[in-house]
């Protein structure tokens, strides 16, 4: 019972084979700087060739709501995904809102409660967390894992998605480990940055899957159950 998104999605070869293996969501690269980086004509092409069971989500670094809001809008996004974004700021209900964190040390994860918290009291509760890997300079696909250890029992009161250095080979560990509402892959299923090895995204899910099945069903990502599923 764990929700899983593949993230840095640039095609909609890799978009589609994401959804058949059972994908609840496929991130879309807003962010220019990232080498999965795709234009407005791309994400438009990725996002119609998805399935109703599979959500877009739209990765921003640095990105001003009204922006996003914007961007979200056009494209018919179904959440969007936050690095660096200030809490009062963002002032909008939908899509599902997904604040990113890169935590390394107590004290990061110590800023994140206290970062959910801050939006709690704004009255725009996250409708789930992303925790990523810290690596200086990079945002996310870097195929560094998070502090695994600092996060069993971690709990912000929001359902909890766990990126950073996944791979089939690690998936299962992870979540039987940190027991995450969700889980989140970039780089750990590519043969090449932004291109998706389809035998690696299959396993990956097929790995994850097995490995939540028997657990306790952890808080739905914004309001989803069991994969493959629907945002509500």
């Amino acid at each position: 019972m764990v929700w899983i998104k593949i993230c840095g999605v640039t095609s909609t070869t890799d978009a589609r084979h994401a959804a058949e293996c059972g994908a609840d969501a496929v991130g879309i690269n807003f962010y220019r700087k990232s080498v999965r980086f795709v234009t407005a004509a791309e994400a438009d092409n990725i996002i119609r060739s998805l399935p109703p069971t599979t959500a877009p989500v739209g990765v921003y670094v640095e990105t001003d709501p009204l922006t996003i809001r914007e961007i979200a809008m056009e494209h018919g996004l179904r959440a969007v995904q936050t690095y660096a974004l200030v809490p009062d700021g963002f002032d909008f209900a939908p899509p599902a809102h997904i604040p990113a964190f890169r935590v390394h040390d107590r004290a990061s994860i110590e800023s994140v409660l206290a970062t959910v918290e801050t939006y709690r009291e704004f009255g725009r509760t996250p409708s789930a967390i992303l925790i990523d890997s810290y690596v200086p300079g990079a945002m996310g696909g870097t195929g560094h894992t998070a502090p695994w250890d600092l996060l069993v029992g971690f709990d912000p009161g929001v359902p909890v998605i766990l990126a950073g250095g996944l791979t089939p080979d690690n998936v299962a560990d992870a979540i039987r480990t940190v027991r995450p509402a969700g889980v989140d892959v970039a780089s750990g299923v590519e043969s090449a940055p932004g291109k998706k090895n389809p035998g690696k995204v299959r396993a990956f899910i097929q790995a994850a899957r097995e490995a939540a099945a028997g657990l306790p069903n952890p808080a739905a990502v914004f309001g989803l159950s069991a994969g493959p599923g629907h945002l509500e």
